[in-house]
């Protein structure tokens, strides 16, 4: 292979920021990895995404307990990948909460998104034994659920299909506050191997109109001006319509998947190719966009061999 596979190449240690964006409100970020976000309320604090092991959980938790030390009442799941919720034990949280979706995901292909993703990020897997198993819900919803946090009542909305079937946001309405899950990034590449390609602008094009005052994405710097979450939330957008446009192309050209995979790197690199995990990331959205694209609406469940399989095909050298 002429590129290390995924992110195993990617070994260094990032550094974490704990960022206060509102009152009570904070997010979790570390270079690029996977974010989490924190609201604290009279009654608890809540957690949004559990990070991939008990092990990074314990510095979320390190960090929360220099600023409150209420108990962790809930943790929500904004969708299902491995590297956001096998952490949630460490926890203790009296609610495990995400979308009757993702639930049907976890039980779907929950064990393969497991293994797939151990072998694509082997840094963020680091003390993996400590996982005790598949993170299942306590609570699931359809379309939206409130929580009170005593002083702070916070919305859980399934706003719309995206990065997975089963995404939700958090919305604090008070400090007008987006906890996004990935269904946006700031400077870091969508991941769209699970995606509704379709569906995720349109999704997006909801969250615009929220207008959020300050937003903590799935990936990079949490964001505290109106302006600029706009921004962000319209580049993701934009990344998600070339991505599936030109993969529509590609298929009503007849092209293969590594035609499609070369054309759609020569016109997306130049744009986006400095932004976080491109490389990782553009093998598994080419594949996804060529099959949405060729009417394979429901995603293929990603395993070992076939993550192995694809990356050797699509980056080997013309």
């Amino acid at each position: 292979m002429s590129k290390k596979f995924a992110s195993r190449n990617d070994l260094k240690d990032k550094q974490v920021s704990f960022v206060n964006i509102a009152k009570d409100c904070y997010a979790y970020t570390a270079q690029g990895d996977p974010n989490s976000g924190v609201i604290i309320g009279k009654k608890g604090i809540m957690v949004i995404e559990a990070q991939a092991t008990p092990r990074i959980a314990k510095d979320v938790i390190r960090q929360i307990r220099t600023v409150s030390k209420l108990p962790i009442t809930h943790l929500v799941l904004t969708h299902y990948h491995a590297v956001r919720v096998l952490g949630a034990s460490e926890y203790n949280a009296k609610q495990i909460i995400c979308s009757s979706k993702t639930l049907e995901m976890i039980e779907e292909r929950g064990s393969q998104d497991w293994l797939s993703e151990f072998q694509r990020f082997p840094r963020l897997f680091k003390g993996h034994e400590s996982i005790t198993g598949l993170t299942f819900p306590t609570h699931i919803f359809d379309k939206r659920m409130d929580v009170d946090l005593g002083d702070k009542e916070v919305q859980l909305i399934a706003v719309g299909e995206g990065h997975t079937r089963g995404d939700i946001i958090v919305w604090e309405p008070e400090s007008k506050v987006m906890f996004s899950g990935d269904l946006v990034e700031n400077k870091a590449t969508p991941y769209c191997g699970d995606a509704q390609l379709a569906k995720w602008p349109k999704t997006l094009i909801k969250l615009l109109k929220m207008k959020p005052e300050a937003l903590v994405t799935g990936r990079g710097d949490a964001i505290t001006n109106g302006k600029k979450t706009l921004e962000v939330i319209q580049s993701t957008k934009e990344f998600v319509e070339q991505l599936y446009i030109e993969a529509q192309k590609c298929v009503r050209n007849k092209y293969s998947l590594k035609q499609c995979y070369d054309h759609i790197m020569k016109k997306m690199k130049p744009k986006y190719g400095d932004w976080v995990i491109f490389d990782h990331c553009m093998c598994f959205n080419v594949k996804r966009a060529y099959d949405e694209a060729n009417g394979i609406r429901h995603p293929k469940i990603w395993t070992e061999e076939i993550d192995l399989q694809m990356w050797k095909l699509l980056n080997a050298k013309n």
